[in-house]
């Protein structure tokens, strides 16, 4: 006789979508389809989301975003209905089978992203990650839920040369050379401030981090540019 303990209840799965966000989209395409083609293995098979997080998806049925961009994590997770989100990092940190590359215990330290700052479960799942990798990771002073923006989030309220001083001014409060970063533009921002951003998505792969440094001002009329066509 089947019992309550006994009957297998399995839930419906609900449909997920991968989003790269635009601006991983103009720094490495590629890397996006490198995430993605993982994403299928670890977690499913799923369509990537091209429209911009900050355009309205349209979802007619429950639809879960994974995300790796913060703003997507953001916006995807609080404004738009039948839409849930979760980071790449949080499905990533305890896999059972993904191969992180063996950094050999290298010294980096790390640079928040604003939009996470009230989301401490991306910080641990970040870190768990980092440990994986074997990077020896030293905290700066501000960090996590107490990190201060990378300078990028004035743009434009303040014009470009006092955001660069203001990007220059984080960079500094960086106690290494070697920056670990989860936001594109946070790659620039550390680049203008004189040190090497790692930026995570390259780090799993074992890919270089080469940010072309541009003007604050072209770089944000290339992602206007990008959002307004997605």
């Amino acid at each position: 006789m089947n019992t309550e303990s006994q009957i297998q209840r399995i839930a419906p799965v609900m449909r997920q979508l991968f989003a790269p966000g635009c601006a991983l989209m103009l720094y490495k395409p590629e890397l996006a389809q490198k995430i993605h083609a993982m994403l299928c293995k670890e977690v499913g098979e799923m369509d990537t989301l091209k429209t911009c997080c900050k355009h309205d998806p349209k979802h007619t049925e429950s639809t879960r975003i994974i995300n790796v961009c913060p703003g997507c994590d953001k916006r995807y997770g609080s404004t738009y209905l039948n839409t849930s989100t979760v980071s790449l990092w949080e499905l990533l940190a305890d896999s059972e089978t993904f191969e992180f590359p063996d950094y050999k215990g290298q010294s980096m330290t790390i640079l928040d992203a604003c939009p996470t700052r009230e989301k401490p479960a991306i910080h641990e799942a970040i870190r768990k990650i980092i440990k994986r990798l074997n990077i020896r990771m030293v905290e700066p002073l501000n960090t996590r839920t107490k990190s201060t923006c990378c300078g990028d989030s004035f743009y434009p309220q303040l014009p470009a040369t006092a955001v660069n001083g203001l990007m220059r001014k984080k960079t500094a409060e960086l106690p290494l050379e070697e920056v670990i970063v989860y936001c594109v533009s946070c790659i620039q921002s550390v680049a203008i401030g004189g040190k090497h951003p790692r930026y995570l998505p390259d780090l799993i792969f074992g890919l270089d981090t080469r940010p072309v440094i541009k003007k604050t001002d072209e770089w944000h009329r290339e992602l206007d540019e990008y959002i307004e066509k997605h």
